[in-house]
């Protein structure tokens, strides 16, 4: 499950077949498809597209539309978004939520679980909330964010609910970029022995994420800098 982690991080569109051939010929691990298979459906990962199905649309919740596409994204607090992602441990694994600024890249907020449930997204939903609003709040269609206790804070939050379509990946890009970047800059450069190993070491990173890290987008300033300036404004 790490070699697959990072294998997934790097070739999001291999399937099990190519994850199978990576396992034997670059691990050492000769195992058959139908394992992998099964891990991948443990670790939520699925190759149809460059994002991880850690969201599983619930058939009774209600999905709103996409209001996004072609919107020129130019202030800060206009758009935030939110997503999960898988992080490994030496033994087993934990899911980790954020909620990002698109404009500034700003990391308003974020919270790890050991189940893939809606709280910590909606603990993460309320920590940003805290600091302002959005005009709008994209999500994925997956059940954490369709569940009626998260569209409805964001509503009386004053923000408009938006949904990724349906294996549009590229609908949360600033989110898939984040989570490259935690993955390679972070989580694979240390072996995190439990939760509490995870969390410190995520705390470190997000602040120097925030804080230190110069993006090329930003102009070479910081989400912080960025973010904070448009706010004093």
């Amino acid at each position: 499950m790490r070699f697959l982690d990072e294998q997934y991080t790097a070739t999001p569109f291999y399937g099990s077949r190519r994850m199978q051939v990576m396992l034997a010929q670059r691990a050492g691990y000769p195992v058959n498809r139908k394992h992998v298979q099964r891990l991948m459906r443990t670790m939520g990962l699925q190759a149809v597209g460059p994002k991880p199905r850690l969201s599983v649309p619930h058939p009774g919740h209600r999905v709103y539309p996409y209001l996004l596409r072609d919107v020129p994204i130019t202030r800060v607090d206009q758009v935030w978004s939110t997503d999960i992602t898988y992080v490994r441990l030496r033994h087993g694994f934990v899911y980790l939520a954020a909620v990002l600024d698109w404009f500034s890249r700003y990391v308003l907020a974020w919270e790890l679980s050991v189940t893939v449930d809606g709280q910590f997204c909606l603990d993460a939903l309320e920590t940003a909330l805290a600091g302002g609003t959005p005009e709008v709040f994209n999500t994925d269609q997956g059940a954490q964010f369709t569940a009626s206790a998260f569209a409805d804070r964001v509503e009386a939050a004053g923000a408009q609910v938006s949904m990724d379509g349906r294996g549009r990946a590229l609908d949360n890009v600033f989110v898939e970029r984040l989570w490259r970047s935690v993955k390679y800059e972070e989580v694979y450069l240390h072996d995190y022995g439990a939760v509490p190993n995870a969390r410190a070491g995520l705390a470190r990173y997000f602040h120097f994420y925030n804080h230190e890290r110069p993006h090329q987008a930003l102009g070479y300033r910081t989400p912080a800098d960025v973010y904070a300036g448009a706010k004093a404004a």
